[in-house]
């Protein structure tokens, strides 16, 4: 298909043909060695200079300021930014000034990559620059770089802010927008600090399958594909539960996933429909254990990522010092309504959302509708850590039923920011008891509850070899991300997060 190009990208596209006739290659194939960054240029040069006098140093070119027979370059690497010194009769020795006069004053266009040689020095206004010594074209550029322009206050207001174009073009995002970068440097030192962590106390890193013949360890609609060699539908997961306890049937005593699940549901700033989850379980433990382990695993997070338990967002400041409160989530309803659910049935309780404006249908049991009452009349008022605990077993189908309150489980979530960042149990070994939980599900499901669970026989017959009392959780990766780096979408901590298909396709503007 013929591509419709700007006057821009024609231009570049002639220059790129002027390159190759005056016999450049614009793309080479042999490597560029580099033996600095910038970074490590700015940070060291004063301290250790003689270090600094044959560097190589590659990156994108993202400003030009020409003086006649030499210029002044802004070079842009995986670090940050340099200034470089490029002079004609450095890196065109002798007669033949065809090079710099060709390449760097005619065909060299912003967001080309260079490779340059030379040595360090601090200009007379005290900048570290490069001065340059030779130059060679690494990749022409066919694109141009958005221009970033900026108000009296700095605040961008172009494309560059858009975030329609941020997340369908973050490669450009990167490029332009250097604390986007740093996010997702954040999110990687989370999940490094996180396997620290666990692998510091005896934890085993595992996978586990993606596919999945019935979509378990969560209430959600899954996503449904086709294996044409077995002529069967597969799901893709919607968590990775009951597989990491069929592990600890089989003699692991604590396991972890960092398990890319998938579910098939709405979008909006916390929810993608393809996003990182958290999961470990451990043998011979319980919600109370796990609720003081997540307190030490979220305070040694934010130690590591900030060197502080203090996080701003926003304009809150979020302390991730332990101990977090801990509230029922019966306390927490009668705490922000004033009604005491505890005792009521689905009748009373359809009742109660209704009379508090709460949208509910018959296809919701008492589940979902205690759900409903918490998700928006509590929610959002829990801004610090807190441990909402103690389910009704109707909302649980997969945890272990209460040691002292009968028709609870053991079961806490955390919020944050009025949001939920985690889920943990003390997990249900008790086969037949599961067994039954899974049939008032299939229930729910004909009653036409699209999210409730199927019955996973292979695990009830796991189960039913015997699993030892268990604890385990599910934490939100992205979710948590979000929080400890000050971001209000989850498409802000996300590379590529899912979007509409574009209204003009790829290859007609490319």
């Amino acid at each position: 298909m013929e591509q419709n190009l700007s006057e821009q990208e024609i231009t570049r596209r002639n220059k790129l043909e002027e390159i190759r006739k005056a016999g450049i290659d614009p793309y080479p194939a042999e490597e560029f060695l580099v033996n600095a960054n910038a970074v490590d240029i700015k940070e060291n040069y004063e301290r250790d200079k003689l270090n600094y006098k044959d560097i190589s140093l590659a990156g994108r070119v993202m400003g030009v300021r020409d003086m006649g027979k030499a210029a002044f370059a802004e070079l842009q690497d995986s670090t940050g930014r340099i200034q470089i010194y490029v002079r004609r009769d450095d890196i065109c020795p002798g007669e033949d000034k065809s090079l710099f006069d060709l390449l760097w004053k005619k065909l060299l266009d912003l967001g080309d990559f260079v490779g340059v040689k030379g040595y360090v020095f601090t200009t007379k206004v005290g900048e570290i620059s490069i001065h340059v010594t030779s130059l060679k074209l690494l990749s022409k550029s066919l694109k141009p770089l958005p221009v970033v322009k900026t108000d009296e206050d700095g605040n961008a207001h172009d494309e560059v802010s858009d975030p329609e174009f941020r997340y369908r073009q973050r490669y450009v995002d990167l490029i332009i927008n250097p604390k986007v970068k740093k996010t997702f440097e954040q999110r990687t030192k989370i999940i490094n600090s996180i396997r620290e962590f666990l692998n510091g106390h005896g934890a085993l890193e595992v996978d586990t399958p993606v596919l999945q013949s019935i979509p378990g360890g969560a209430t959600a609609r899954p996503f449904i594909t086709h294996h044409n060699a077995l002529d069967m539908p597969l799901y893709l997961r919607i968590a990775n539960e009951l597989y990491l306890k069929r592990l600890i049937v089989g003699g692991f005593d604590w396991v972890y996933e960092f398990s890319r699940n998938f579910r098939n549901e709405g979008m909006d700033r916390t929810h993608n429909p393809e996003f990182t989850i958290l999961e470990f379980y451990v043998a011979y433990r319980d919600y109370f254990w796990m609720m003081e382990t997540t307190e030490k695993l979220l305070e040694k997070i934010a130690m590591d990522l900030h060197g502080t338990t203090d996080v701003t967002l926003g304009d809150k400041t979020i302390s991730f010092a332990a101990p977090f409160k801990r509230i029922s989530i019966f306390g927490a309803i009668k705490e922000h309504t004033g009604v005491d659910v505890s005792k009521m049935n689905e009748e009373e309780l359809r009742a109660t959302c209704k009379k508090l404006h709460i949208e509910v249908d018959n296809s919701m049991g008492k589940g979902k509708l205690v759900d409903a009452l918490f998700g928006e009349k509590c929610e959002s008022h829990y801004v610090q850590p807190t441990f909402i605990i103690d389910y009704p077993v109707e909302m649980s189908p997969l945890t272990k039923k209460h040691r002292t309150e009968a028709g609870l489980v053991e079961r806490f979530e955390l919020m944050i920011n009025g949001k939920e960042v985690a889920n943990a149990y003390s997990e249900l070994n008790d086969p037949i008891d599961q067994r039954e939980r899974f049939e008032e599900q299939v229930k729910l499901q004909e009653r036409g509850d699209d999210e409730a669970m199927f019955i996973d026989q292979d695990f009830l017959r796991a189960l039913e070899y015997g699993m030892p009392p268990t604890a385990g959780i599910g934490i939100g990766v992205d979710r948590l991300c979000m929080m400890l780096t000050n971001q209000v979408s989850i498409q802000d901590v996300l590379f590529f997060p899912q979007m509409r298909p574009e209204t003009k396709a790829v290859s007609e503007e490319a």
